[in-house]
């Protein structure tokens, strides 16, 4: 018979936050702490994905939060669905040993299409005149109308965007604590989000890092208690940890220049043309994707990016390998930033140009990351705000809407914090708490997480 096991994945959590969360500090009690490793890049969907399956990148094939699909010709970030990673996962391999073995899935991504028995996942709903409302999705279907009506709906617009903050992490941890209460899984992965916030915002040596995470570690008390109510293992740990930054790195303006990135104009906007491109990066915190349309191209693109101030490392097909990043949908190139730097998803040359998207909350339009978009427009925060009210009243109204906010300097101005590289520093990087002190050991490599989760959980395979 297996344990019962709850795993919080706290995002961004360093030993250093733990100082500040005492609550969370208390899973190891008569447990262990250990270093915990992570795989580049450190970025959620890669690093969970190892998590669950024990494989690299180059194993599972999630090589960031999102890649050039060459099949499609598209840029898409933060798709949903399970079947994107490969390997065996956590739960499979449980139920090898254990064939009824259940779980819950809180808000870890590629939820969507997992063979797992409950699912919730942020979800909006996507109404044919364009309007976005937030939602989420479960699975089963019931499960969604039990939480909400409990709950009330998911807070998408905390959970993402100049809003984000507490009470979306607060939900996620009520809806865990409701569905250890109804059903009792086996295994509750629970995706805690909040220390993303302002660590990037303001750096996580801010005092606005310490305060986000004594007002986490409160939210955090209750699931805690709620695991050990139902005498679960409680595991906390973290995909990787935030560093402070100042730089950002214009890697496909530089292509631009060099006329190797290509963009095509629709009502005076410019957009990214993947398919004309010679060369063009999906930028993803600290780690940019470089996808060359002719290997003939590869040496001189990497000799570019090289010269590039912010750029520490290139890697190419071998220095992916060694990183354990070598996989098809990596691009030719891989780029790591120095630490004090990331890169931006920027490709146009003139503001007036740029895509109205560039301007919104806008995850799955934009070809890279935007850390901007965790801020109203700081060159104009009033007029941002006055937006976002006259937006927000529209939609009241079921009217279509623009939440047109972000800056497109921001992230020159703002952005303080930022992840992706390996960290240099154990302090820095991400750390695993554990209640059950029979696994105990010096440090944890990501590879190795879902052994030990299977160990803690009684179901580790002999001979």
């Amino acid at each position: 018979m297996s344990r019962r096991l709850v795993v919080l994945d706290v995002v961004g959590l360093t030993p250093r936050l733990l100082a500040h969360m005492p609550r969370l500090r208390s899973v190891a009690d008569g447990g262990f702490t250990a270093p915990l490793g992570t795989v580049l890049p450190a970025v959620t969907c890669a690093v969970q994905s190892t998590f669950l399956t024990g494989e690299p990148p180059a194993g599972h094939g999630i090589v960031g939060n999102g890649w050039y699909f060459r099949e499609l010709g598209e840029v898409l970030l933060w798709r949903q669905h399970n079947a994107l990673v490969g390997g065996e996962k956590l739960w499979q391999a449980a139920r090898k040993v254990e064939p009824g073995y259940t779980v819950a899935n809180v808000c870890w991504w590629y939820a969507m299409g997992a063979d797992v028995d409950w699912t919730v996942t942020p979800r909006p709903v996507y109404y044919a005149d364009g309007r976005k409302e937030p939602d989420c999705y479960t699975d089963p279907p019931e499960l969604h109308d039990a939480l909400t009506a409990k709950l009330g709906t998911f807070p998408l617009f905390t959970y993402w965007g100049p809003g984000a903050g507490l009470p979306s992490s607060a939900w996620i941890c009520r809806a865990a604590e409701q569905i250890l209460a109804d059903h009792a899984p086996d295994l509750t992965l629970v995706y805690v989000p909040h220390l993303d916030y302002d660590l990037q915002r303001f750096g996580p040596s801010s005092p606005q890092a310490a305060a986000a995470a004594a007002e986490l570690d409160k939210v955090l008390g209750p699931l805690i208690d709620a695991a050990r109510a139902k005498g679960a293992t409680v595991v906390a740990l973290s995909e990787y940890g935030i560093t402070d930054v100042a730089c950002p790195v214009d890697v496909n303006r530089l292509l631009r220049a060099e006329g190797l990135l290509r963009v095509h104009t629709q009502d005076g906007m410019e957009y990214l043309d993947p398919w004309t491109s010679r060369a063009f990066a999906v930028a993803d915190h600290q780690i940019a994707h470089v996808y060359v349309r002719d290997p003939a191209d590869v040496p001189a693109v990497a000799k570019l990016c090289a010269g590039l101030p912010g750029v520490a490392e290139v890697l190419d097909a071998d220095g992916q390998a060694a990183y354990g990043l070598a996989h098809p949908r990596s691009g030719e190139l891989v780029l790591v930033a120095e630490p004090d730097a990331w890169f931006t998803y920027y490709y146009w040359l003139d503001d007036a140009r740029a895509p109205d998207f560039a301007r919104l909350v806008e995850i799955h339009r934009k070809p890279g990351y935007d850390p901007a978009e965790l801020f109203f427009d700081p060159a104009a925060p009033g007029a941002a705000k006055r937006r976002a009210a006259t937006a927000l009243a529209r939609k009241k109204l079921g009217m279509r809407y623009l939440m047109s906010v972000v800056g497109l300097d921001a992230g020159a101005r703002a952005v303080r914090g930022s992840h992706g590289r390996l960290p240099a520093d154990p302090a820095d990087g991400p750390v695993l708490l554990c209640s059950d002190p029979g696994p105990a050991r010096d440090a944890v490599a990501a590879t190795e997480v879902k052994a030990l989760l299977l160990e803690l959980a009684g179901l580790t395979r002999h001979g």
